[in-house]
């Protein structure tokens, strides 16, 4: 399928309200002739589960809503929905923390199509439920790409959604336009189909969630933004400190100094950033927080992790310790499952690890032999992930939770009988990806630890230590359809899983060159003496969006997005770059973001690779072809 095509929802609407404000928004601009404020009328909306991964007092919840579509536009929103979520899975640390998150869809029609001073100040207003406007809010002294939504109606739709609150949920409100805009804060906006639009989701998460600075060294578009001019910034990923200041001091990134980033180049200290061009530095030469397309690189991933994880609880449920226990018990954690690796368990009995217990999240105190009297049992979970290296956010209670109970020998446990099923596990209605852990977890009688057997393709699998989770990355699957199951031994209650082990295909389509040149062993190489064009298309057999990527020169991975104008338009290449709205786009070579970057041309060779990711988290290996662009 093509990435435009919609996934189906899973489920039926959860809730069916009204209350939601119908009208274009009123700020400096005239209002529109629809009734407006109290008298607005209203409509209904539908909220429909798009992935649910826990309850939603457990979870941090993106409740996506759309603005100016129709009745019969609504397959547009979902379509467009899916392709900012998939976009947003694409990118590290969401993909691995995806399993912390649930993903609501608020499906609310308005009276007519588009958003209010779209893209002009000249433009109508509309009659939407959730008043978006661009020009910030068609204020004529505002800032045209600022698409600014209604906050009474926004809360109202966040309101409508179960158990979410302020604390533990982010809206975005999808514009029905293909105007590049959005903005962030308490309530995130972005247009639905513009080009660029699906990257503004992650960038503004970075700022709402991940309480990120902006990296760019201007704030008016197209305008140098000047020296910095204050002291040391609160910001993690802003410094003035010289690199080896940051590792004598021990501050700042010092941690990734010299490390590979995921954005492109190394980690190390680039000046330009918070508005400004000069005296202040961040981290990469591009990031996510600095140019749409490219990943946050591991100083804003650390931060981000740390965000996510602070937004849920490690352990989900443990053995009730309000009073003393007996010995004669199993003891119990259900924790988290990141989609990206195991959490780890340590049990410890009076401070003393408690040995060959393999990560498991049960402890059986009859076979510790305990002396007599009191104990304190503990069992304490931390996330072991790489992207984490400094140990007060590895420490944080955001990645590491203890829980303690008191053990006393003298007390005897009145067991109940607790049937061994299955409770919360990884959604079994969607293929999952070949690197996916995947998790099913079971009910806790007192007396026994039910066990877990895993089945791939028939066959069992190893899986010594925490049976709870399976990491199919181990595996190293063969391409192709897989079928996994879990069985709890000893009964019939089992859960089965299709693993999509084949990555969707990425094509490109280059505009005709001067000649195409290929040599045994070498990649193919295109002759170009000027601008050129590149499409790529992802192509999978399963449903959901795809998203490709290129680099160029083994530079950061950039999502392709067609054109900034234009979605359906390739993406342009030429020696300087093309400036559109103040930024630079398709500078071949060395990466250019902004009119006053250096525009040298970059003649000769250079190796452009491409990727898919598909909406099971497959990354496709990296295939390569050469453009050599000579003097005209």
């Amino acid at each position: 399928m093509f990435p435009t095509r919609a996934r189906r929802h899973r489920g039926a609407p959860l809730l069916v309200a009204g209350a939601l404000l119908v009208g274009s928004l009123q700020m400096n601009a005239a209002p529109p002739a629809a009734a407006s404020g109290t008298d607005r009328p209203q409509r209904a909306a539908s909220v429909v589960p798009v992935q649910i991964t826990g309850p939603a007092e457990q979870r941090y919840n993106l409740i996506v809503t759309g603005d100016g579509y129709t009745s019969a536009e609504l397959p547009d929103f979902r379509a467009d929905m899916e392709r900012h979520l998939q976009t947003l899975w694409s990118f590290e640390p969401f993909a691995s923390y995806r399993s912390y998150i649930n993903v609501w869809a608020v499906e609310v029609a308005s009276a007519e199509s588009g958003v209010d001073c779209d893209p002009g100040l000249d433009s109508p207003r509309r009659n939407t439920a959730l008043g978006m406007a661009f020009w910030s809010g068609c204020d004529p002294a505002g800032v045209q790409r600022a698409l600014v939504v209604d906050g009474r109606a926004a809360d109202a739709v966040a309101d409508l959604v179960p158990g979410t609150t302020a604390a533990n949920r982010q809206l975005l409100a999808l514009a029905n336009s293909t105007t590049y805009g959005g903005t962030g804060g308490r309530h995130a906006t972005a247009s639905g189909g513009n080009a660029l639009s699906a990257l503004i989701t992650p960038h503004e998460l970075g700022h709402t969630l991940g309480g990120l600075q902006d990296e760019y060294d201007y704030y008016s578009r197209g305008v140098p933004g000047g020296a910095h001019s204050g002291g040391e910034p609160a910001s993690a990923h802003h410094t003035l400190l010289t690199e080896d200041e940051m590792r004598r001091q021990k501050a700042k990134w010092w941690r990734w100094l010299g490390e590979p980033s995921e954005a492109g180049g190394v980690i190390g200290r680039y000046e330009a950033g918070l508005y400004r061009t000069r005296g202040v530095w961040r981290p990469s030469r591009h990031s996510m927080m600095k140019t749409l397309g490219y990943p946050f690189d591991q100083v804003s991933r650390e931060i981000l992790v740390q965000r996510i994880s602070g937004k849920v609880q490690l352990v989900q449920g443990h053995t009730p310790n309000g009073a003393p226990i007996g010995d004669d018990r199993v003891v119990w954690v259900d924790t988290l499952h990141p989609n990206g690796g195991e959490l780890t368990t340590v049990w410890r009995v009076d401070g003393r690890t408690v040995a060959g217990t393999g990560n498991a999240r049960t402890l059986d105190l009859r076979a510790l032999g305990l002396r007599p009297g009191r104990h304190t049992v503990t069992a304490t979970v931390s996330d072991p992930t790489p992207f984490v290296r400094d140990p007060a956010i590895r420490g944080s209670a955001a990645l590491t939770r203890t829980v303690s109970w008191t053990v006393d020998t003298a007390l005897t446990t009145p067991y109940r009988q607790v049937p061994a099923v299955f409770t919360t596990h990884t959604d079994t209605a969607s293929p999952v990806g070949a690197r996916t852990v995947v998790h099913a977890d079971t009910t806790h009688p007192d007396d026994r630890t039910p066990v877990v057997r895993w089945e791939l393709d028939g066959r069992p699998v190893a899986n010594p230590g925490n049976d709870r989770d399976l990491d199919l990355g181990a595996l190293r699957l063969s391409p192709g359809g897989h079928r996994l199951t879990a069985t709890i031994a000893g009964t019939e209650t089992s859960l089965s899983w299709e693993v999509d082990a084949t990555p969707a295909e990425a094509r490109y389509e280059l505009s005709t060159p001067l000649r195409t040149v290929e040599r045994p062993g070498r990649p193919v190489e295109y002759v170009y003496d000027g601008p050129f064009t590149l499409r790529l298309t992802g192509r999978d057999d399963r449903e959901g969006a795809v998203v490709t990527q290129f680099r160029v020169n083994g530079d950061g991975w950039q999502t392709y997005y067609g054109w900034p104008t234009d979605a359906r338009a390739p993406y342009l290449f030429t020696p300087s770059g093309t400036v559109i709205d103040g930024l630079v786009h398709g500078k071949l070579g060395t990466h250019r973001a902004v009119p006053w970057d250096d525009a040298t041309p970059d003649y000769g060779t250079h190796a452009i690779e491409y990727r898919t990711i598909d909406a099971a988290g497959n990354i496709s290996l990296a295939r390569s072809f050469l453009a050599t662009l000579v003097r005209p």
